[in-house]
């Protein structure tokens, strides 16, 4: 089979369209003909030699993908040869053909395409363990975003609008700031020219649940931008690694700040993550509440080119890589 290869650390260019052998299913897993992955920043990380795979994980990029179940593994249940399926994975999704532990497979919902499904599971897997299995989001609460425009950021402005809350987003133009108006965000924010502590305090009592995709550079306004009781919860570093934390301010909101990853997560944990997932959003994607917001679609072979466009920030949703074209 084919899939991307990259031929040593570094920009886009070093991703390869080249031969690799097949995938064999082990007990519990099942193998996808894969129809499309999708690109996340922890696939740029990984090209750049920054992000390895979990020990026994695929090497090959890629952490979601939608396909069709071409064979069962040992002891595979509730799933038959042919089902049209989404998967969240540890790697592999830019190939041909994936092997995926039945417990992170999810039915490809009603009303959505195949390819177009390649763009859920990743980011429904992010924000709902994240957003509501930890953080509790609810009705009436506050959800400030930051990164709107992007696949959790879109993904996330959807969820928190169906479940009751008022969504606060930060993004980089007022084109964007309106596309993300348009999925339903109450409060929008342009960083380069607006405070988001500021804004958030003047329209609000400050937001219940932040879900940041910053990290050091946001920490402490974060910290200040947090209702009483406030949960931030932080995904990604793209702003540094290192702050500093005032814990006089968080023993003053009583608030908390959890940092929490996907992919290093046991398969224990991804299989109940995949399982709430399925019982509790997957109707709201089935009924349209929350829909997969999608930039591009390329093809496969070319992912050097759907890497450059994540970096350049010219993408509004996910990029998808179509494995046939």
């Amino acid at each position: 089979m084919h899939a991307i290869t990259i031929r040593e650390p570094g920009a886009p260019d070093v991703l390869e369209w080249t031969e690799v052998p097949e995938p064999e299913p082990g007990p519990g897993e099942v193998l996808l003909d894969v129809a499309a992955s999708a690109v996340n920043r922890a696939d740029l990380l990984q090209r750049q030699g920054n992000y390895p795979p979990p020990p026994g994980a695929s090497d090959i990029l890629g952490l979601e993908c939608s396909g069709t179940i071409a064979e069962l593994g040992e002891g595979v249940e509730g799933w038959q040869v042919g089902d049209e399926v989404c998967a969240l994975l540890a790697g592999g999704g830019y190939a041909e053909r994936v092997a995926v532990p039945a417990g992170q497979l999810l039915p490809v919902p009603a009303e959505i395409e195949t390819v177009t499904a390649a763009g859920l599971p990743e980011v429904a897997c992010t924000v709902w363990a994240n957003v509501v299995m930890h953080a509790g989001l609810g009705e009436g609460q506050v959800l400030l975003v930051h990164g709107g425009a992007g696949g959790i950021g879109t993904h996330a402005i959807q969820v928190g609008k169906a479940l009751g809350a008022t969504v606060a987003v930060t993004a980089g133009s007022p084109e964007r700031l309106e596309r993300c108006r348009q999925l339903g965000a109450d409060i929008t924010i342009n960083y380069k020219d607006q405070d988001f502590v500021e804004v958030l305090r003047a329209e609000t009592k400050g937001a219940d649940v932040i879900l940041d995709n910053m990290g050091a550079k946001y920490l402490d306004r974060n910290v200040d931008a947090l209702a009483a009781d406030g949960r931030l919860v932080i995904i990604g570093m793209q702003g540094g690694i290192k702050g500093e934390l005032n814990i006089g301010k968080l023993l003053g909101k009583r608030a908390s700040v959890f940092a929490a990853g996907l992919r290093n997560r046991p398969l224990d944990q991804k299989a109940a993550i995949v399982a709430d997932v399925r019982e509790r959003l997957w109707p709201l994607v089935e009924q349209g509440s929350v829909q997969p917001i999608v930039g591009d679609v390329v093809p496969m072979a070319e992912a050097a080119s759907a890497h450059r466009m994540l970096e350049e920030g010219s993408i509004f949703g996910k990029v998808l890589l179509a494995a046939k074209s």
